[in-house]
């Protein structure tokens, strides 16, 4: 991409166009004849334009500034006070600058200030993906989504560079839509072959009195309904789990973040698993303290923890242990679901996350998992400004490492209204 590969030499000449210009700044006098300019508030320090520089020995003269005019990026630059000094024409019509509090000043957009703020007491580079609403308030103009970057040219200056990604968006938006439409359509025709193979089932129990030649007949239909209820179950879980995902990705704005007791967490999640690992004589055990707290949505979270115990119960041989551990570590809970399951080899632990890939084919199979499972806890953790990890070896079990916030937000983050636009992210 165009804006990708101007970053480095945009914020490298940035740095340098900050720094001259306050010295420049400083030293020169204007000269008879000159013409005075309206400039920025007093007590902050204008960035020299590049058409009133030395064109130098080789005749550049105002050759950055014609160049970071030419940019289909934006680019802002914006001083100690948040104030911004310098001011591409593509950020300009992004509507990137607002009107100041005084008449006739311009003030940075609120989510600029937000991230320069981030920048400067981390010192690490801010990215976020978001869409900005154009027009009136309720109008039919589709917002306008923005990849911003803000990276610090020095102790106070930050630059903000924003590409345009609304086309990005609108086909996300389309695909999420899509999903979400065929998924609903499809619901009613899967119970209804659900009803179908369950009253088949119980027409072709055999009585004692039937004939041998006609029990055979009964107990092929027997087994053909079985397998139909099977795959119809299966498939109204896919149906399920795509809703789910789908709004996770987006279709629906995120819940506020609350405090979430991770011991009532916990509590769902060996209840909803109870069955499933009672089946197959794998203990399931909780260690670490009580009374922890993370910040988010609880039926979520409940949602992710449940999906990795249900990943390991899948996984894991008879009369085995999956062992869920809670820790806090500084301004983070860690949630650690381990088993002793088959494992998995270095070169699918990258891909274990995308959407519908399994790393054993004939044991998901068996299994009847959907693929969804962990692309679920990833948009989960992702949503809520954690991550999820996972560290295993063939034959030697896994462990899934979920990350989430045990502080509330400082200020509201753009995440609300951020959308994800990744090539893919599901169960083994």
């Amino acid at each position: 991409m165009e804006w990708v590969y101007a970053v480095g030499l945009v914020s490298a000449a940035l740095a340098v166009g900050v720094g001259a210009g306050l010295v420049i700044a400083r030293f020169r006098r204007p000269a008879p004849g000159d013409v005075a300019v309206a400039g920025p508030p007093e007590g902050r320090a204008a960035i020299e334009p590049d058409d009133d520089r030395p064109a130098g020995k080789h005749g550049l003269k105002g050759l950055g500034r014609k160049s970071l005019d030419s940019l289909r990026v934006g680019v802002v630059v914006l001083d100690a006070d948040d104030y911004p000094v310098l001011v591409n024409p593509a950020a300009r019509a992004m509507g990137l600058l607002r009107s100041g509090g005084a008449p006739g000043t311009i003030a940075a957009h609120p989510i600029l200030r937000t991230l320069a703020g981030q920048v400067r007491r981390t010192g690490v580079r801010r990215e976020v993906e978001l869409d900005l609403p154009r027009g009136r308030a309720g109008g039919a103009q589709a917002p306008l989504g923005l990849h911003l970057r803000a990276v610090a040219l020095n102790s106070t200056h930050v630059a903000v560079e924003a590409a345009d990604v609304t086309e990005s968006h609108r086909l996300a938006r389309v695909r999420r839509d899509f999903v979400a439409n065929v998924s609903h359509e499809l619901k009613t025709p899967i119970g209804a072959l659900q009803l179908l193979a369950e009253a088949l089932l119980d027409a072709t129990q055999l009585p004692e009195s039937v004939p041998e030649a006609q029990s055979e007949d009964l107990m092929a239909a027997r087994r053909f309904a079985e397998r139909i209820h099977h795959e119809s179950a299966r498939m109204g879980r896919l149906v399920s789990e795509l809703l789910e995902l789908t709004r996770l990705q987006g279709a629906e704005p995120l819940p506020s973040p609350e405090p979430v007791a991770l011991d009532w967490v916990i509590a769902e999640v060996l209840d909803r698993t109870r069955t499933t690992s009672s089946a197959k004589g794998i203990e399931v055990v909780h260690t670490g303290p009580k009374g922890l707290m993370a910040y988010g949505s609880d039926s979520q979270f409940a949602t992710a923890v449940t999906n990795l115990v249900e990943n390991a119960i899948a996984y894991s041989g008879p009369d085995t242990k999956v062992e869920v551990t809670v820790r806090q570590e500084n301004e983070w809970i860690e949630i650690d679901v381990e088993d002793q399951g088959i494992g998995i080899s270095p070169q699918d632990v990258e891909r274990v996350f995308e959407r519908f890939y399994r790393a054993d084919q004939a044991r998901s199979r068996a299994t009847g998992g959907t693929g969804l499972g962990l692309a679920i806890v990833k948009h989960i953790a992702t949503n809520h400004g954690g991550r999820v990890d996972v560290t295993s070896a063939l034959g030697d079990g896994s462990t899934f490492t979920l990350r989430l916030p045990a502080r509330p937000p400082e200020s509201p983050s753009p995440s609300s209204t951020a959308t994800e636009i990744e090539s893919g992210v599901a169960g083994r």
